[in-house]
């Protein structure tokens, strides 16, 4: 059974770090594209960075900068690292895997993924 497990939210510093993880199990995670998404209260869910099998991201214009995407295909674990952290950036945080992204794509739109887990939430201190 394929299964993605976000964790590493919390509370975190304004301008602060954190690392979310994505563990993957009961698939071949080495094939897929990661996103990685986030989805606010009364907002759409909205893509921050995907990462192809093929080694290429991409980042949206509002994290491009500060959110690192990685991932250990050993560990069949993908990574968040998010530094700088702005109040627009506290959100429940998805990851997402995929295997119909064209080789030419690296999407940030949720609609190409197919695989989704359950999220992980940070807030911000005041």
């Amino acid at each position: 059974q394929l299964q993605l497990v976000e964790s590493g939210g919390g509370l975190v510093q304004p301008r602060g770090s954190l690392r979310l993880s994505c563990a993957s199990s009961g698939f071949a995670f080495n094939y897929y594209t990661l996103g990685w998404f986030r989805q606010a209260p009364g907002k759409e869910r909205e893509g921050v960075s995907c990462f192809r099998k093929s080694g290429f991201t991409n980042y949206s214009d509002s994290v491009k900068g500060r959110f690192t995407i990685s991932r250990d295909n050993h560990k069949n674990t993908g990574y968040l690292q998010m530094n700088s952290l702005k109040p627009e950036d506290p959100a429940v945080y998805y990851c997402a895997a995929s295997l119909r992204v064209p080789s030419n794509q690296a999407p940030l739109s949720p609609g190409w993924y197919d695989y989704w887990g359950q999220g992980t939430q940070f807030t911000v201190s005041s």
